[in-house]
């Protein structure tokens, strides 16, 4: 018997000690982040969250079996930050749709979600109607007689987790799913993410992308929880990483009580691990302001602070004297002083090959 099947359904409850202190840490180390990427430039900041978003359309789509162009995806949402990060070939709409769904639900967090809402992100996962000869519904309530069960694992390989919801019911159920939502919050919002996720997947009213919608929907709660629409961990990239305790857990979870102290506790480590994660996710972001920190008050002359801004942003390939020189539209024996004053401060290192293969690199802080 399947939770939806109980007679208590869908009176979730849980050992709120228990996840208290958890509760208390997380947010602490939630709030931590958030202050210390705001301490970042509004340039570094919005590397951050383009990287961060990137990441959660490309490994939530992955966690579905499905496959996006990485450089698509990051120039997509680019244009939709308005954000410069140079010319691109423009995106299939399998892409712009997965984009959608994120930056809609990150970006406008504060509005209500309903079903017209629901719908729209569903349309937009699936922008070339269905494909092969599987009818299925989009941008639609699922119907059917017949069970719906949820797999997970490679194709051949997959073992059934749960079955969802009945069709009948799904229209019901959604709109008591929403009602909860939107209503008065009387819950943790973390917690409010974690219960939304779970809620949603048992009732999987669509035929395909629920997964994605579902995580979405958390991400979506998560933004309201720091009252933010700046991204700067991935929850998608961590439940990736961990996809068998995700479906473990999940099986565990719709096949027990409605005692979800499990699952609320496998969330609530997912999403610390996610924030922990944050620091590998932007290190390239984190190392560029500190950089950027270290060489406050070093005196540069403007060619030496147009290169340097050029390799914090940056710079395709290794710097040599005649790129340097382009850059700064400057001889070759100005370029050639400039950098040996910057190899003499310590900002820039020199490789180990020598004559016109010599390159130099930003040094690490």
């Amino acid at each position: 018997m399947y939770i939806h099947e109980l007679p208590d359904w869908p009176r979730f409850h849980w050992n709120r000690e228990l996840l208290g202190d958890r509760l208390a840490g997380l947010r602490h180390r939630q709030g931590r982040l958030v202050g210390h990427m705001e301490a970042l430039g509004s340039s570094l900041r919005q590397e951050a969250v383009l990287r961060t978003l990137t990441a959660d359309v490309v490994e939530s789509t992955e966690i579905d079996g499905k496959a996006l162009d990485a450089d698509q995806v990051r120039f997509s949402i680019a244009s939709r930050l308005r954000m410069d990060i140079g010319a691109s070939e423009p995106a299939d709409r399998e892409v712009e749709g997965a984009v959608e769904l994120v930056v809609d639900a990150t970006r406008n967090y504060d509005q209500p979600l309903t079903e017209e809402r629901l719908f729209d992100w569903h349309a937009a996962l699936f922008p070339t109607g269905p494909g092969g000869w599987i009818r299925l519904r989009f941008g639609a309530w699922r119907e059917g007689t017949g069970p719906t069960q949820v797999a997970s694992g490679p194709s051949g390989q997959q073992r059934v987790l749960f079955e969802a919801v009945p069709a009948a019911r799904v229209a019901d159920e959604a709109t008591a799913f929403l009602d909860w939502f939107n209503g008065p919050p009387n819950l943790d919002q973390v917690l409010q993410a974690a219960l939304a996720h779970l809620w949603f997947v048992t009732i999987h009213p669509f035929d395909d992308g629920n997964g994605r919608i579902a995580r979405a929907i958390a991400d979506l709660t998560l933004a309201r929880s720091e009252n933010s629409p700046q991204r700067f961990y991935s929850m998608s990239s961590q439940i990736r990483q961990e996809r068998g305790a995700y479906d473990d857990i999940l099986e565990q979870t719709l096949q027990g009580t409605m005692d979800i102290t499990a699952w609320m506790e496998w969330f609530l480590g997912c999403l610390g691990r996610a924030i922990d994660g944050a620091q590998s996710l932007l290190g390239a972001v984190l190392a560029k302001a500190r950089l950027r920190e270290g060489l406050q008050g070093v005196p540069f002359n403007e060619r030496q602070t147009l290169v340097l801004n050029r390799l914090l942003d940056g710079f395709e390939g290794n710097l040599t004297s005649s790129k340097y020189a382009k850059l700064a539209k400057c001889s070759q024996d100005t370029a050639h002083r400039d950098i040996a004053l910057l190899v003499e401060r310590g900002i820039l290192i020199r490789s180990l090959e020598g004559g016109r293969s010599t390159s130099y690199s930003l040094a690490t802080p």
